[in-house]
């Protein structure tokens, strides 16, 4: 829980972005969205492990980001921790795991990634 807390953190002092909530069924589904054009760079969520092949019905907690560099993203899905982006259709998102496995200082880059990656075209460059 502590990592889930540092990303809530980080996103807040670095962006000065809060979550929403944006799903009455889902409470715990938070996302996060650039203030300049609302998209989304960043989707917390609390899912079964089952439903990411992993074994066991808890739940744990995952973020999605966006990739766009297709080597890296690829790259990035061999690694222990990441997939494919749960429950986002688009191929350019990947989950990563909340529960250790992938440490916060790396988190904290792909979450900076994906606001870039998420930026208007003029903001980008």
């Amino acid at each position: 829980m502590d990592l889930l807390k540092d990303v809530f953190s980080y996103v807040d002092k670095t962006y000065k972005i809060k979550p929403e909530y944006l799903w009455r069924r889902f409470p715990n589904y938070a996302v996060f969205r650039h203030p300049e054009n609302k998209k989304w760079f960043s989707l917390i969520m609390d899912v079964e492990k089952e439903k990411l092949g992993l074994t066991g019905k808890s739940k744990i907690y995952i973020l999605n980001i966006k990739i766009n560099d297709d080597e890296f993203r690829n790259a990035l899905l061999c690694k222990k921790g990441y997939f494919k982006g749960y429950h986002i259709s688009r191929g350019n998102w990947v989950t990563v795991l909340l529960d250790g496995t992938i440490k916060f200082k790396e988190i904290s880059k792909l979450i900076d990634i994906s606001f870039l990656s998420t930026a208007s075209k003029k903001r980008s460059k």
